[in-house]
């Protein structure tokens, strides 16, 4: 028995689990933005309990015995980064065409294992991820029981889509290969019914939201990014069904009458946006409608369509050459008509980790840098339905912060280089 039991506790010692921490933690902050207010606090501690935000007072508070200290003087802390729109079991390449062919589904979340972390150390504890194979639902679970690192994740699992949209995978590949062509257990959805079915089927999966291509994009294999995909009572369908089971509804459009039909059937937020019109932007400031602009994305794909020769297939090379200064420029004009804005990279259409580049073009779209940190962390919170629970350092609030060496008020692309992480509770970057 005694060698049973030596022999068991070598084999625990060896095996690692779950990531388990609970203890009390001292966070020693030499500035603190709490995304409270606009003020910068200078020489604070933040009191950690476990995976929350216990409290926060001024000055360098002597810990009790047992606590850690977390030593972040001469750093400025914020809440956890938040991402709304990332694909976190891929990354755009010059095989990315024919991987779906040759990759399947245990190889895609063995990759998403990688972007997950890279992702968390980025600074980023949140994100949104906006459809892929379906390998997204096991990542998000692995993180949520501490199997594996990472940030907290919110998945539409497969995004929806009409038979030759954006998210069919079959588009451009011979007919043959696929026999059946893929249905709505696949996402693919035409017509009321089949809407509902495929939103019940993605909920019954475990997704945390519904995805819809409601136009065309630019990385798909169709020859138009800009036509509507779904006519109103099929998104009608979506919205409501999304609703009757407790989910919101984020809305792939690049196209400016896509765009109109997903902001009238109630959409919870457009992402791309790139052509919408002043019209519609009215409109999504009235209907209170998110926009989640993916500006790093716009400038990956213009920029590797100018100069990266095959890098694209034709087809997609040109719809996607002038992107970037397009999307930027209806970013511009959405701020100043006063439409709610949420922070999205589309991270997987550039690598991953590298997420931050968003919020130098958000500046350069003219947003304040205030502005832009709501968006990071309060609006982007407020998107995804857990304002009371992230994107603010406030008692009861979860421990997820982000430690970078500059006051990103003054220099917003300190985010660039993020020195320290903690995720609920845990530290998992600290330089």
């Amino acid at each position: 028995m005694k060698l049973y039991c030596t022999l068991l506790l070598c084999v625990v010692s060896l095996v690692k689990g779950p990531f388990v921490e609970a203890q009390t933690r001292y966070i020693y902050c030499g500035r603190l933005i709490t995304m409270t207010d606009e003020r910068v606090l200078t020489q604070m501690t933040v009191v950690v309990e476990g995976d929350r935000i216990a409290r926060i007072e001024p000055g360098y508070l002597q810990p009790p015995v047992g606590a850690q200290v977390v030593d972040w003087k001469n750093y400025t802390v914020l809440p956890g980064l938040i991402d709304c729109h990332v694909h976190i079991e891929s990354e755009q390449s010059r095989t990315t065409y024919y991987d779906r062919y040759t990759l399947d589904d245990t190889e895609y979340a063995i990759r998403g294992v990688v972007y997950a972390e890279r992702t968390l150390r980025a600074g980023f504890t949140t994100v949104r991820d906006l459809g892929g194979r379906g390998a997204n639902l096991a990542i998000r679970n692995a993180i949520q029981q501490g199997w594996i690192p990472g940030p907290r994740i919110l998945t539409a699992g497969k995004s929806i889509s009409i038979t030759g949209g954006h998210g069919d995978y079959t588009t451009g590949a011979r007919s043959d290969l696929f026999d059946p062509p893929p249905g709505v257990e696949d996402g693919i959805a035409n017509g009321p019914d089949a809407c509902r079915a495929a939103v019940r089927h993605q909920i019954r999966r475990g997704a945390d939201l519904i995805k819809v291509t409601a136009t065309g994009g630019v990385l798909s294999l169709a020859r138009d990014g800009r036509l509507p995909h779904y006519a109103e009572d099929e998104l009608v369908a979506i919205v409501r069904t999304a609703r009757d089971l407790g989910v919101r509804v984020a809305a792939h459009a690049h196209g400016d009458e896509g765009a109109r039909r997903a902001i009238v059937a109630g959409v919870n937020s457009i992402e791309h946006g790139t052509f919408m019109t002043d019209q519609t932007l009215s409109l999504m400031a009235h209907s209170g409608t998110w926009y989640v602009p993916t500006l790093t994305a716009g400038w990956a794909v213009t920029d590797s369509a100018r100069r990266a020769h095959g890098f694209f297939p034709e087809v997609v090379r040109r719809k996607a050459l002038d992107i970037g200064p397009t999307v930027m420029e209806t970013l511009g004009r959405a701020y100043r008509a006063g439409v709610k804005i949420a922070f999205g990279t589309d991270a997987g259409v550039f690598p991953h980790g590298k997420n931050a580049l968003e919020f130098h073009y958000m500046a350069q779209a003219g947003m304040k840098p205030w502005d832009i940190l709501r968006a990071a962390t309060v609006n982007a919170a407020e998107l995804l339905g857990l304002e009371n629970e992230i994107g603010r350092i406030a008692p009861g609030f979860a421990a997820d912060l982000v430690a970078v060496r500059d006051n990103p008020l003054e220099n917003i692309r300190t985010f660039e280089r993020v020195v320290a992480v903690m995720r609920a509770g845990k530290v998992f970057v600290n330089e």
